[in-house]
């Protein structure tokens, strides 16, 4: 089995990667030097995770050590979404770069269709929050994107929490450039988010899931959200395999076993963040 997804720019994307939101720095740095040893080659990062600094560091470290080379490294960063002005997606990328001590990005994504109107504050995220859509939107921003390719900063640009109308609007943008490589989405078995991922697929997008065990830990949980990993169902298929259930995700399953996950679909979501919701292009108004 292939160890890597091949996006439509030829790129190589290794098929797991660890993923950097919430985790204190202390704790990051040393995962990161821990991942690269143990064969970790894709390391997806946000400007909003607060910890781009770490994850730099640690990258550092190692490529120093000659533990591991800049070129065999597969690195993502998101662009927040109070830089959803055209002049502010360079500051944005900049501010990643930095942090990450790197001559460039693998993949830049843009984190959420829905912009707002720039504020000193990095993370606006709260339930009282009164936020205001920004001036521009996604097709404005996507031509600032456009430009961190055609200067060597970012190999490929995508997107992240787009529906497919969104990504229509992309892909039939007059003067297109460089299409969408990517579209990262929350993605488990309560979410299996299955006619989105054929539609990026027809397509040529590559998908990335995020919260792939439901994310147990994520800002504003209700109490009456279900738990995947104490899922009756999954624990029954762990328990056949002697694996715990985080390793069911990762663990060759029958095809009725794979089945049996597919069924579990409720159409839940983890990261509604609703306070997004009266945003223009907020995107999960729509099915898929």
């Amino acid at each position: 089995m292939a160890t890597y997804v091949e996006l439509s720019t030829k790129a190589k994307m290794p098929i797991v990667g660890l993923g950097t939101a919430k985790s204190t720095a202390a704790e990051l740095k040393e995962a990161v030097k821990i991942a690269i040893d143990v064969g970790y080659r894709h390391f997806d990062c946000a400007y909003i995770y607060q910890n781009e600094k770490e994850v730099g560091e640690a990258i550092q470290e190692k490529i120093k050590e000659k533990a591991v080379k800049r070129e065999d490294l597969f690195i993502v960063s998101k662009l927040w979404i109070t830089f959803f002005e055209k002049p502010l997606v360079r500051k944005g990328f900049q501010k990643s770069l930095e942090n990450l001590q790197l001559d460039y990005l693998d993949l830049y994504l843009i984190h959420w269709p829905c912009g707002i109107q720039y504020m000193d504050n990095i993370h606006p995220l709260n339930e009282e929050s009164n936020l205001s859509s920004s001036k521009e939107t996604f097709m404005d921003i996507w031509e600032a994107m456009e430009k961190l390719v055609d200067e060597g900063l970012v190999k490929a640009i995508g997107v992240s929490n787009f529906n497919h109308l969104q990504i229509e609007r992309l892909l039939n943008k007059p003067g297109l450039k460089h299409k969408p490589v990517v579209n990262q989405i929350e993605c488990h078995p309560y979410l299996p988010q299955k006619k989105l991922i054929q539609y990026c697929h027809s397509n040529g997008i590559a998908i990335t899931a995020y919260s792939p065990l439901g994310s147990t830990d994520r800002i504003w949980p209700s109490p009456d959200d279900p738990v995947l990993l104490e899922d009756p169902n999954i624990k029954a298929i762990a328990q056949k395999h002697n694996k715990t259930v985080a390793q069911v995700f990762d663990f060759k399953l029958s095809d009725e076993e794979m089945e049996t996950l597919s069924s579990f679909n409720i159409n839940w979501r983890a990261y509604k963040l609703k306070l997004f919701s009266h945003l223009r292009d907020y995107p999960f108004h729509e099915e898929i």
